[in-house]
């Protein structure tokens, strides 16, 4: 079977078990997710979805979210919105119209208490703007490390002053691009959201004197982008409501641009650099004065907002960083949880020797957890089992101090983009201390978090009730698991047909 070929038949047993074509009202991806909006959540079948050989695990959030792991995603997702185009545009079927309205209210219900507070919808919203950029960013990273070492080395020196431009030619114009994706997310015209938010980066600013002292272009960076965007919207929306339908096409964007563009350059953008200078100092002096303890900290959350989701609010911090820095020193901190997870997945593996189908879930899922994918062992292993989850953050805790403890001793780790973690982020690692170093510390920030999280989990990640429940033959049929329980042998049968491989257990 072709790649093609696999992408769209993962895409068509996916379709079916989330309700059919009609049931879809909107189909997006991040790096790993499969992102859905439901007309009825009820008519989704969690478990069969669950089982599919593909899917590493469902998140339910504004959206629901399927886990099909990084590169996967991204080809699954265009076969998806195929089939769903090509589909009939009729309803899903229903079972009956009145059982089905009142299990779906009764889910909405629960679901919105849960999770539609206005300030975890505030930073979907900001995620969904940055999460668009961030495959530019990984590529200028990369490409800005490689021009570093050929400088480093004095290698290509024609080379490399087009690799500097290639690498930094995105970031000299991101704040238009967050403006476009801000104005879309937030319902405005796109094109408007980036015309304002150019003006942050326009070199004719300088000519600007406001709050006493002259402006200077990428100021406010893209915070101030962001802010000029929102801004364009709600004029827009405004003018939208109040400018006459026969002079609307000429009128709404001249006024959105002027109004916003002025609120720009005499507000927004020295508000925002003062608060971009501040992020900026406020990490610095975080690691020089409680780098040890500020790691520790937040490489043992960082498990809890993955699972959530909210980890992509950190975005815009990291995004900050880089443009003031070239690179972010929050994030090889962060990558710390990753580790403790990898940690955790190997004492687990350890711990259950005669449950098969996890072991083999966990063999299958280490590689990308090495990587810095860790969705697959968080929701195939350590979060279905419970306390390995905790120990995992444990680990990740121990490695993200790691890191910190090198910060406040002068060696800064830090990285010039953000999404890779794990073995993935090497090629993205920049520093005060020289290369040589910072992949070092990096490393030894890995190593213990693989150790914390090993050790935690496999002396303090089960209790007896767990080990009981888990360990046990999971390849075989009920009478030899029973009969292990027992410590006798099973009755002597027949041979069993020879039939397909199982699938991992469901925890």
């Amino acid at each position: 079977m072709s790649t093609d070929d696999k992408n769209r038949a993962v895409a068509a047993a996916i379709l079916p078990l989330v309700g059919g074509a009609g049931n879809i009202t909107s189909v997006a991806h991040c790096m790993t997710r499969l992102r859905l909006g439901l007309r009825d959540r009820s008519l989704v079948r969690d478990e069969e979805l669950k089982a599919l050989p593909a899917v590493m695990g469902v998140v339910e959030d504004d959206t629901y979210q399927i886990v099909l792991g990084p590169g996967t995603v991204a080809r699954v997702t265009p076969e998806f919105e195929a089939l769903v185009a090509e589909a009939p545009a009729a309803p899903a079927a229903t079972p009956s119209a009145d059982d089905l309205a009142a299990q779906g209210a009764a889910i909405r219900a629960a679901r919105k208490a849960r999770n539609q507070t206005p300030f975890k919808l505030f930073l979907r919203r900001i995620a969904n703007v940055f999460v668009p950029l961030i495959p530019a960013l990984i590529g200028c990273g990369i490409i800005a490390g490689l021009n570093g070492l050929l400088i480093n080395l004095g290698w290509l020196p024609a080379v490399t002053p087009a690799l500097a431009a290639i690498a930094s030619g995105f970031m000299a114009l991101i704040a238009v691009f967050v403006g476009f994706n801000t104005a879309k997310e937030f319902g405005g015209t796109p094109i408007l959201g980036g015309a304002v938010a150019a003006i942050v980066v326009f070199p004719g600013v300088a000519k600007v004197d406001a709050f006493g002292q002259t402006l200077s272009p990428g100021q406010g960076g893209v915070l101030g982008a962001l802010g000029a965007a929102v801004l364009a919207v709600y004029v827009e929306k405004w003018c939208r409501r109040w400018v006459p339908e026969s002079l609307d096409v000429l009128v709404t964007p001249t006024l959105t641009v002027l109004v916003s563009g002025l609120v720009t350059i005499f507000g927004l953008m020295f508000v925002a650099g003062e608060v971009s200078n501040a992020i900026g100092e406020f990490a610095d002096w975080l690691l020089v004065h409680a780098g040890a303890g500020a790691g520790f900290v937040l490489g043992g959350l960082f498990l809890p907002l993955v699972m959530l989701g909210l980890h992509q609010a950190l975005i815009p911090i990291h995004t900050t960083l880089i443009e003031q820095q070239g690179h972010t020193v929050l994030l090889p901190i962060l990558a710390m949880a990753g580790a403790g997870q990898v940690g955790a997945a190997m004492a687990v593996y350890l711990k259950l020797p005669r449950n098969g189908s996890i072991r083999r879930t966990i063999k299958s899922a280490l590689p990308a957890g090495f990587l810095g994918v860790g969705e697959p062992l968080i929701y195939g292993v350590s979060l279905p089992l419970g306390r390995p989850f905790v120990t995992a953050c444990v680990g990740g805790a121990f490695g993200g101090g790691f890191v910190g403890l090198f910060s406040m001793l002068g060696t800064k780790v830090g990285s010039t983009a953000i999404g890779p973690s794990g073995w993935a982020l090497f090629p993205l690692l920049d520093g005060d201390k020289g290369l040589g170093r910072t992949i070092a510390v990096y490393a030894g920030g890995l190593l213990t978090g693989y150790l914390a999280g090993f050790v935690a989990t496999y002396f303090w990640g089960f209790g007896a009730r767990l080990l009981e429940e888990f360990d046990v033959d999971t390849d075989t049929g009920p009478e030899t698991v029973v009969a292990a329980s027992a410590g006798t042998t099973p009755p002597p049968g027949p041979a069993p047909e020879p039939g397909p491989e199982p699938k991992p257990a469901k925890l």
